[in-house]
């Protein structure tokens, strides 16, 4: 710890709990990184524990009483990458909208809301022979939180209006369902490791304990999902937890939740 030194600390105002920023500098080299001190509460801390075992992309970050560090997400900010990127001539528009799709079924299964475009980051992955995106949550104390289905799909907030409007010019609706079933198969695959499915059927054991949100919310999540499922199963859940679980069990009930969502929207 002797090279390491604290360079500044920042208030981010925008943020609901007005969290801080603390840059450290390397006093060898001069790199720096970023890290998030904020309030923790039960859906921030079951939101990241669950993007670390379900997305594609580890997090780390820790707790301690009511204080919560996380480390930076690198990646270009999503209301950023929509006003500049967009326009970039070697943008690999097929890419990014496939992308968008998992992010989105990904968001709905595993319950996190508020995925506009200040809440996630793109990750631009140079390649050999074209250009990769990786969408990253940023924020996730509306993990299980919220009683209306839309907030936990990106493509309903009209601030990711370009990303669905590029999607529907590029993709077919076969395509979608195509990316949709894969990620609900990849999510199905983490289900059943052996490293992160005990992990994860912990967790969420943890939150059927749990009072995460009103009452009303869970009524009005589990009516919605009935009826996007067209199941009566979210019907009998009692609280988010029962809901989550739920949800991650229709992974193995049906492969593709809903055709041409990009359309319908």
């Amino acid at each position: 710890m002797e090279h390491l030194y604290i360079d500044r600390i920042d208030l981010c105002t925008y943020g609901n709990t007005k969290p801080f920023r603390v840059r450290i500098v390397n006093k060898i080299n001069d790199l720096f990184d970023y890290f998030y001190i904020k309030t923790a509460d039960a859906s921030r801390v079951y939101g990241l524990e669950l993007e670390h075992l379900i997305s594609p992309s580890k997090i780390n970050f820790l707790v301690c009483d009511n204080t919560l560090v996380e480390e930076h997400i690198q990646g270009i900010p999503g209301d950023d990458f929509i006003n500049r990127n967009l326009k970039d001539p070697n943008l690999n528009a097929m890419r990014l909208s496939k992308e968008f799709i998992k992010f989105n079924e990904r968001c709905l299964v595993r319950l996190l809301g508020d995925m506009h475009s200040s809440n996630f980051v793109v990750e631009v992955i140079p390649d050999f022979d074209e250009i990769h995106y990786r969408i990253r949550a940023i924020d996730f104390d509306q993990e299980a939180f919220e009683g209306r289905s839309a907030i936990y799909m990106p493509q309903y907030f009209k601030q990711n209006n370009p990303i669905i409007q590029l999607g529907m010019k590029n993709l077919a609706p076969e395509l979608e369902m195509q990316y949709q079933k894969e990620e609900r198969s990849l999510i199905a695959n983490r289900l059943k490791s052996k490293i992160s499915g005990p992990a994860i059927r912990n967790l969420v054991k943890a939150m059927m304990q749990d009072e995460i949100a009103p009452k009303k919310n869970v009524e009005s999540l589990r009516e919605d999902l009935s009826k996007m499922y067209n199941d009566k199963e979210f019907l009998a859940c009692q609280n988010m937890g029962e809901i989550l679980y739920t949800s991650l069990k229709f992974v193995f009930k049906y492969p593709i939740r809903h055709k041409y969502s990009f359309v319908n929207f």
